[in-house]
Formats: structure tokens, C-alpha cells, sequence
């Protein structure tokens, strides 16, 4: 899997990232805490990747959240794009989002 395609070869901007519900998540002041109840292990994100995970959750795709990001951040939409498509497969290796073309499962 590249930083812009599924493993079976779908672009990562079209499809969903999605929180399974093995994993939950609490948003702090300075870091967001993910726990993989499956694996027992808890994940730190700083405040930008806690932020990113939110609305990962929200939108209908993974470009959605690049958009949403880009406006909010007032950040050029490629930079965003790279930094996102990088924290969604960081976040697929470790089993705490699930990933479907085109939003399906």
C-alpha cells in the first residue's frame, strides 16, 4: 500500500477511512489517546493528527477531509493531501481505521 492507494490498487482519496469498533478514542487538550481494544495498545496522536482523525470520521472520503483540513488550516490542499494520506496508512498498519473504496465496506 503507497500513501495513495489501497492495497488493491484504489486511490486512497476516493475511498472512506472509518473508525472500527475495536478502537475508540479520546481528544485531550495536547494529544488524542487511541486504544486498539483488540491489541490492548494505546496510541498518542498530537492535536493536528487528533484533529485529522475527527474528521477522517466525518467526511464521505478521505479528499473530503484533505478539503476540510486545507480551509480550516488555510494550507496548501497538496501539502494536506501528502500529510493525510500519510497519517491514513500509518493508521491502517495499526488496525485503528479501516479504509473502503468509495466509502463502501
Amino acid at each position: 500500500m503507497s500513501a495513495r492507494t489501497l492495497p488493491d490498487g484504489f486511490p486512497l482519496l476516493t475511498a472512506r477511512a472509518e473508525i472500527p469498533s475495536h478502537v475508540v478514542y479520546r481528544a485531550f487538550v495536547h494529544e488524542t489517546v487511541v486504544l486498539n481494544l483488540e491489541t490492548g495498545m494505546y496510541h498518542g496522536l498530537n492535536p493536528t493528527g487528533g484533529r485529522m482523525l475527527e474528521v477522517l470520521e466525518r467526511e464521505h472520503s478521505v479528499d473530503g477531509a484533505v478539503a476540510s483540513l486545507a480551509e480550516e488550516y488555510a494550507k496548501p490542499a497538496d501539502e494536506v493531501e501528502r500529510d493525510v494520506c500519510e497519517f491514513c496508512v500509518d493508521l491502517f498498519e495499526r488496525g485503528l481505521i479501516e479504509i473502503s473504496p468509495n466509502g463502501r465496506h
